[in-house]
């Protein structure tokens, strides 16, 4: 059933393992109820939407009790997979769209994850700091990072300095250039050798 994650994860659990599959089930019902990405693209769930999801485990493994904001996350991309992958890291994710939070609190309900939560808010309001804040491509950087700089706390756990992971492909020189924060560009064809890999990347950016 998530042969395209078992692929690159043999290591899951059972339990992750029945996550995955429930998941893989649950989320194209829903999408067919309330768009949450293009139904153009659902029949390549695994690979689009999980496996692109957990590009962010391989660009950095959070540390256990890492606090994370996944931000315009929709119908729960990328949380919910990270979440299912990292059950020691605490995971709230935000969008402005109450039917979508209203989906991802049901996907958490169904797959008995205890480790995340959906809250219908903009990033501004969630309450909190956090390590880490992951998101994937809801717009420009230069206009994304203004929304959650503020988010970003000052204990630092895990292997890289605090900051944003971002899901973005196409040419990224032109929007990069218009940042004034240190950034690293982590082609994800690097860990998953799928076509659909060649152009996307996750983009580092030290807050």
């Amino acid at each position: 059933m998530i042969s395209s994650v078992l692929k690159y994860f043999p290591e899951l659990s059972d339990t992750q393992i029945t996550q995955f599959e429930k998941l893989a089930i649950s989320f194209p019902e829903w999408n067919a109820k309330i768009n949450l990405v293009s139904r153009k693209d659902i029949d390549g769930f695994q690979e689009r939407h999980l496996l692109h999801s957990l590009a962010i485990y391989k660009a950095m493994k959070f540390a256990p009790e890492s606090r994370i904001l996944d931000v315009g996350t929709g119908g729960g991309l990328p949380g919910i997979p990270l979440a299912i992958l990292m059950p020691d890291v605490d995971f709230i994710l935000c969008d402005s769209t109450g039917k979508k939070i209203m989906v991802v609190n049901e996907l958490i309900s169904e797959l008995g994850l205890t480790n995340v939560r959906g809250i219908h808010a903009r990033a501004s309001d969630v309450p909190g700091k956090f390590d880490f804040v992951i998101s994937r491509a809801v717009t420009r950087l230069s206009k994304f990072i203004p929304w959650v700089e503020n988010k970003i706390g000052k204990r630092s756990i895990n292997p890289w300095p605090n900051g944003i992971l971002y899901l973005k492909g196409g040419d990224l020189q032109a929007e990069l250039e218009e940042l004034n924060f240190p950034t690293e560009v982590l082609p994800i064809a690097e860990w998953f050798s799928e076509e659909y890999f060649e152009t996307k990347a996750v983009v580092y950016v030290t807050l």
